[in-house]
């Protein structure tokens, strides 16, 4: 028993405060949480100055950071260090919580890079895949869960809704890699990324429906009326004017009266839970919010600039904030760098998270065939013949077809479900599969990103340019 949870004798003098906690932590189990909070420093700071260093180290030898976060996380779990112990089914509302927030400010940043007008042509793409693309990989792999993972039809559903987004925040590398980017692959990923996160959440809710967890309504009305169509379009609608009125505000402000200039980051942190709360508030899907804000702030920057392409290696300054030419860009471009930075941290915490749950998972061999099913076959069965359809060259559709990253919105769905009561049975069942479809994607996605992206700009580059493809970028 340690000393400080012996009972003081009658009589003795209590301790001043700093010698009891002098003589606190000279205790056997006072010293190894001493011990093991100075390695968590030590830990992260390696962790942070790793980032900080390696970037252009890890894109030379083809490896992407997620792997490195993975492993780490392993190393610092129950197989490793010991360091982090998590359980999904008890710490199911901590892990919701951190997933949540390193998917709003991933789902912001997606809908800042993209700067397309919402009539573009381009959308048609990323709609597709984030609409009937998911549909049918969901329709596929509830067939698989239920036939041959033996699940009943709402588990069926809800794991199929679990692993239907792909990753905004994992899929970083294959992005676009800013509001200048035209590239129709990451176009596409990008704005597939963004939509569906949202998008899938009314099949999480149907599944849960038919556990008796979710109220569907006679005849699934409510699920049709409220869970499918309001909380969509109220997402989009809620997040687009949150995104549009806060921008106009903004820069009304710089420019007629030089104010509200600085704390950009308080601006950006400000819109994402404006529009995440009363999207909530209403009953909308808050993710769609957050990506369509991000859309609609940069909406303002392109059509208050009035220039077709936004201004690179703009100069940080009060003057450029406040100048009527330059303070859309400058707005734009600030909230752009800021939330870009709090994605890398949430990319770390969250992949470290994952890697240290992956010994807690209670594994089933005969499960995890699901994962090349997954990966291999569905996802391209249900994108390529869409994509062809649209007439996307062929190698852009292979890209599109293999890059569908599962990542933290599966975990979110995940502890989503587990916190709203599914049986613990089930759930450690869809915890090890969730897991292995997360981890598998982090490795072989993370492995094939840069070399296959290196291939496909060199492709881009000596494509020949059409007579009026500027023009009919938009």
């Amino acid at each position: 028993m340690s000393t400080y949870a012996t009972p003081r004798p009658v009589g003795t003098p209590k301790l001043p405060a700093r010698a009891a906690y002098t003589q606190a932590v000279t205790t056997p189990l006072g010293s190894r949480g001493i011990v093991e909070q100075t390695l968590w420093f030590i830990i992260a700071g390696a962790i942070f100055v790793l980032m900080a260093l390696s970037v252009t180290r890890l894109k030379k030898i083809q490896l992407t950071s997620s792997i490195l976060y993975l492993l780490t996380g392993v190393g610092v779990g129950p197989l490793g260090l010991g360091l982090l112990r998590m359980d999904a089914l008890t710490q199911s509302s901590l892990l919701l919580r951190v997933a949540e927030i390193a998917l709003l400010i991933s789902l912001f940043t997606a809908g800042l890079k993209l700067r397309l007008p919402l009539l573009s042509r381009r959308w048609k793409i990323p709609m597709a895949l984030a609409t009937a693309s998911m549909v049918l990989g969901i329709a596929l792999l509830t067939l698989a869960g239920h036939l041959a993972l033996g699940l009943p039809i709402g588990a069926a559903i809800l794991l199929a809704a679990l692993l239907a987004p792909t990753d905004p925040v994992l899929a970083s590398d294959v992005q676009v890699e800013g509001p200048a980017d035209r590239d129709t692959v990451r176009l596409a990923l990008t704005g597939e990324a963004g939509l569906n996160d949202g998008a899938a959440f009314p099949f999480v809710m149907l599944g849960l429906g038919l556990l008796e967890l979710h109220d569907l309504g006679t005849w699934g009305w409510r699920w049709i009326a409220v869970d499918l169509v309001w909380a969509i379009g109220a997402g989009l609608g809620i997040g687009w004017g949150m995104g549009f009125g806060v921008g106009r505000v903004v820069l009304y402000l710089r420019r007629e009266h030089q104010e509200a200039v600085g704390l950009d980051a308080f601006l950006a942190l400000g819109l994402m839970a404006l529009s995440y709360g009363v999207a909530l508030l209403l009953h909308a899907y808050g993710f769609l919010a957050v990506f369509a804000a991000g859309l609609a702030l940069r909406g303002v920057e392109r059509v208050a600039s009035n220039a077709s392409e936004p201004m690179k290696n703009l100069a940080i300054g009060a003057d450029e904030a406040t100048d009527r030419q330059h303070a859309p860009a400058f707005m734009a471009h600030a909230i752009l760098q800021f939330n870009e930075q709090l994605e890398r941290i949430g990319e770390v915490v969250v992949v470290i998270l994952v890697g240290a749950l992956l010994s807690t998972a209670s594994w089933v061999l005969g499960d995890l065939w699901i994962v090349p099913l997954l990966l291999l076959i569905i996802r391209p069965l249900c994108v390529a013949p869409i994509l062809t359809a649209l007439h996307m060259p062929r190698h852009d559709r292979i890209l599109v077809s293999w890059f569908g990253i599962r990542g933290i919105g599966s975990i979110y769905y995940l502890m989503y479900a587990i916190d709203l009561g599914v049986d613990p049975l089930l759930a450690e069942r869809m915890i090890a599969i969730t897991l292995s479809v997360v981890a598998a994607s982090i490795v072989v996605h993370g492995l094939t990103a840069t070399p296959l992206m290196r291939v496909h700009q060199r492709r881009l580059e000596r494509r020949p340019i059409r007579v009026g493809q500027a023009s009919r970028t938009n």
